[in-house]
């Protein structure tokens, strides 16, 4: 599957970022290209010059509202960052169309931080200006969650999260949900690295997205995963996982032996990878929730077998029942075994439900400060609706 990316404020951009250096990786090891373009956009000239492997050129890190922000952000003012888009969203789709592949672009990823200002407040006006001028292909949304001493910190970062996450819903074929929390409890030290982080954001996509571009017949799966199948495995709140185990290529290689036991111990690598992928995924979720999914196994080819197939199968139906499963192998790797699972769908997902019931008290509050109210009881005809649109 071919992506082009656009990374919409700082995190947007580092993200975005990220996949470009994805894309160079599949092109140095696998001499594969999974993402056609990747942009940058801002109202703030530091953070544009701050990436590494998105294009420097004006035409691949985008500055919008200049003249209104002086080049200088919108100070988490999501309102403000909404109608700069409007106003300059045809410098992004311009460009997009002026690119020499265009045509072989599947897909649209947008990626933002619900919480900050640029990003939160153009995500979805830049979704909605893409999917009329381009019809014929999906735009999903990316969307990372702040850490838990942001949301602390001041009420707009829960009111950012709200509108943002309301708004996108609206216009996103899919959303995928990254709850920055989840990546600081894997790893302690890369609390101060928010690089790191982003590496491990980007990582499940790779082998996802280069296996439907495969060329060599070495490394093209019993079972192929495809775009298409991507596409309609891909709908409204979407969580994604990676999960590896290690196996040795030489002593699989060189082992003749038919022992039950190698049989016992190659599958339960295969669910060891699978579980860790449910356990890591991008946003906690329960999978029950889940309406679509999807899993990519890969590993060197003595590895996958049919019974690994089966048991990874009945394991994930099993935790999400309800969901309508697509799988494929991809015999890639050469000493690990991977799995990558989508979860889409989902009909009920806490943390955003806990967005919005933040966000629909804060503004209850808000409005009877301005209003004089002294009671504290809150109106039962306060729902979503009141949660407003950035669009």
């Amino acid at each position: 599957m071919k992506l082009m990316v656009v990374g919409l404020g700082q995190c947007g951009g580092r993200i975005a970022d990220e996949f470009a250096r994805l894309n160079r990786k599949a092109r140095a090891l696998r001499h594969l290209d999974i993402i056609i373009g990747a942009f940058a956009v801002n109202t703030d000239v530091a953070d544009l010059s701050g990436l590494a492997c998105i294009r420097p050129d004006y035409e691949h890190r985008i500055l919008i509202g200049g003249r209104r922000t002086g080049g200088h952000g919108v100070g988490k003012i999501n309102e403000l960052a909404a109608e700069l888009a409007k106003e300059d969203a045809d410098k992004l789709t311009e460009t997009m169309r002026s690119t020499k592949r265009f045509a072989e672009v599947d897909a649209f990823l947008l990626i933002a931080s619900a919480a900050g200002g640029t990003g939160s407040g153009s995500i979805a006006v830049m979704t909605q200006r893409i999917k009329e001028r381009f019809v014929d292909k999906p735009v999903y949304n990316m969307i990372v969650l702040p850490f838990e001493h942001e949301e602390s910190t001041e009420d707009r970062t829960v009111y950012n999260v709200a509108t943002c996450l309301k708004s996108s819903y609206l216009v996103a074929d899919a959303i995928f949900l990254v709850d920055n929390q989840r990546y600081v409890k894997k790893d302690s030290p890369i609390l101060s690295n928010l690089s790191r982080i982003n590496a491990m954001i980007v990582e499940p996509f790779y082998n996802i997205l280069c296996a439907g571009e495969e060329k060599n017949p070495r490394f093209i799966g019993a079972k192929m995963l495809d775009a298409g199948d991507i596409i309609q495995t891909l709908a409204g709140w979407t969580a994604i996982g990676h999960g590896k185990s290690t196996v040795s290529f030489f002593g699989r290689l060189f082992d003749r032996s038919r022992d039950f036991r190698n049989k016992a111990h190659q599958t339960q690598k295969g669910t060891h990878a699978l579980d860790e992928a449910l356990s890591g995924l991008s946003l906690k979720c329960n999978p029950v929730d889940s309406q679509r999914a999807m899993y990519l196994i890969s590993a060197p080819p003595r590895e996958i077998n049919m019974d690994l197939i089966k048991e990874l199968g009945t394991h994930l139906k099993n935790v999400a029942p309800e969901a309508v499963i697509r799988s494929g192998d991809y015999p890639r790797e050469k000493s690990s075994l991977e799995v990558s699972v989508i979860l889409s769908e989902l009909s009920d997902v806490e943390k955003v439900r806990s967005y919005f019931t933040k966000a629909i008290a804060l503004i209850a509050a808000l409005r009877k400060r301005q209003e004089g109210i002294v009671s504290t009881q809150r109106g039962i005809d306060i729902t979503i609706k009141d949660i407003p649109s950035l669009l």
